[in-house]
């Protein structure tokens, strides 16, 4: 065999299947070789990881980076945002490229690719968001596929931004998507019992950011959970449902795939370890996402239903935003931005709140932040897992080394951060993407524009 690129000898290699101690070879971007070191050829660069975690790169499958709502912007573009998950050992990330209203799909994606491949320091694709619905839609759809964004993203709610689904929509794209093998992802809540709740609470001098949650109960992702699944099931259409928030809306889910309905579902980690008693602080308004944080029993529920396989994916909604930004509410729960930042901490809240904490094995840990992203969302197994010929996308983590959160400290240009103070491990010394060192012991080694699309197909390996 001729001289490696690069060795990572003596760590402890996790998997989607399993743990071993060996070493990998990498060569021209790939992973060439799983064994024992003394039967691998010299080596440009030897990475010593004796008494180290190594394992495949995270994908992050769900963000929203440099994202315009209303007269902003969330504040980490695809340069910032990249470089957190690199230090966050997050080495693909998953955005959206939305349909204008009445505008083309392919335009949205040819312009978002553009703009995520300047800038971008590690590799990324795209969710196609469609928002608007005819004929024309229909048949773009199909190009998309072709294109290598196999995955679309539907909208139960935010009629005031143009980008609600309603059943018709709904109805429709499973039966387009179910044709091409095509996976729909969804935001899942029922805009019209919220209306309801919120007119309520406007009429009630009730204007606190405890009202978000207040008026987004459970039920009003559990019963919009059940009608996608339902209206999937009508075409056989694959249907994954982006941050799962609630015991309730999981229970559904679960009871869909004990009829051997194949429904996948992701949860997010300010859904596992945050509640929604935040929201009433002096700054609850920054800690305001949508879906809204949930009780400590759902948190609970979650995590169970994670190291049970009903949920399958881990990912952040990272869609962050400055406390300036965040501060601009007006004391009106109606006018607060949505979204937490969490890239760059996906990785060690799972490992300190979840491996660590005998929440969920070694295995569960692997599959829900890499393998299962993969083959749902046809990357595997090109990416999230450790084989030969893989992308030798690699993180190395010291188990033992342990670090308090500070903003400060963090990559992203989001001033705050809702783990602040917190002690966290799992945060990687070594970052590499398709055989390259991009990150190491907290110093960024990569550049802006690194990253690549990748192009993704419909047939799933989950």
């Amino acid at each position: 065999m001729a001289r490696l690129d690069l060795m990572i000898t003596n760590g402890r290699i996790l998997t989607e299947t399993g743990s071993m101690h060996a070493s990998i070879g990498v060569k021209a971007g790939k992973i060439a070789f799983i064994g024992d070191s003394r039967a691998l050829p010299p080596a440009e660069e030897i990475i010593d990881a004796s008494n180290k975690i190594v394992m495949p790169g995270v994908i992050d499958s769900h963000v929203h980076l440099e994202l315009p709502v209303g007269r902003t912007v969330s504040c980490d573009d695809f340069a910032s945002g990249s470089v957190a998950a690199a230090f966050g050992g997050v080495t693909t990330l998953i955005d959206f490229a939305t349909q204008k209203r009445g505008g083309s799909l392919l335009e949205a994606i040819a312009e978002r690719r553009g703009v995520a491949q300047a800038k971008s320091a590690v590799d990324f694709s795209l969710h196609c968001a469609i928002t608007h619905w005819n004929d024309r839609v229909r048949k773009e759809m199909t190009k998309v596929v072709r294109q290598g964004i196999s995955s679309f993203k539907l909208y139960m709610i935010y009629a005031e931004r143009g980008w609600m689904a309603d059943d018709g929509m709904l109805f429709e794209c499973f039966e387009q998507a179910s044709k091409l093998g095509a996976v729909i992802g969804l935001h899942a809540e029922n805009p019209h019992i919220i209306s309801t709740l919120v007119r309520r609470a406007v009429v009630t001098r009730k204007k606190g950011a405890i009202q978000h949650a207040l008026t987004r109960p459970d039920f009003t992702e559990a019963e919009a959970v059940q009608r996608a699944i339902y209206l999937a099931s009508l075409w056989d259409a694959r249907v994954h449902i982006f941050h799962l928030s609630t015991a309730e809306g999981c229970a559904i889910v679960e009871e869909w795939q004990s009829q051997g309905y194949p429904a996948t579902a992701e949860t997010c980690p300010q859904f596992l370890t945050l509640t929604d008693s935040l929201l009433k602080g002096r700054y609850g308004h920054r800690y305001a996402t949508c879906p809204p944080l949930r009780s400590h029993d759902d948190n609970e529920y979650l995590w169970e239903a994670l190291e049970m396989g009903s949920v399958q994916t881990l990912a952040t909604d990272h869609c962050s935003f400055t406390r300036k930004q965040k501060d601009t509410w007006q004391g009106d729960f109606r006018k607060m931005l949505f979204g937490l930042p969490g890239i760059e901490t996906l990785l060690p809240i799972v490992f300190t709140h979840g491996l660590m904490a005998g929440r969920i094995d070694e295995t569960t840990f692997v599959r829900s932040l890499c393998a299962n992203p993969a083959m749902i969302f046809g990357l595997y197994p090109r990416k999230g897992t450790i084989r030969v010929g893989s992308d030798a996308d690699i993180i190395v983590i010291d188990p033992e080394r342990e670090v308090t959160i500070k903003p400060q400290r963090l990559h992203m240009r989001c001033d705050y951060s809702p783990y602040d103070g917190w002690k966290l491990r799992g945060f990687p010394g070594l970052t590499v993407l398709r055989g390259r060192v991009i990150q190491k012991d907290g110093e960024f080694l990569g550049d802006q524009g690194d990253g690549i699309f990748i192009k993704r197909n419909p047939e799933v390996a989950f």
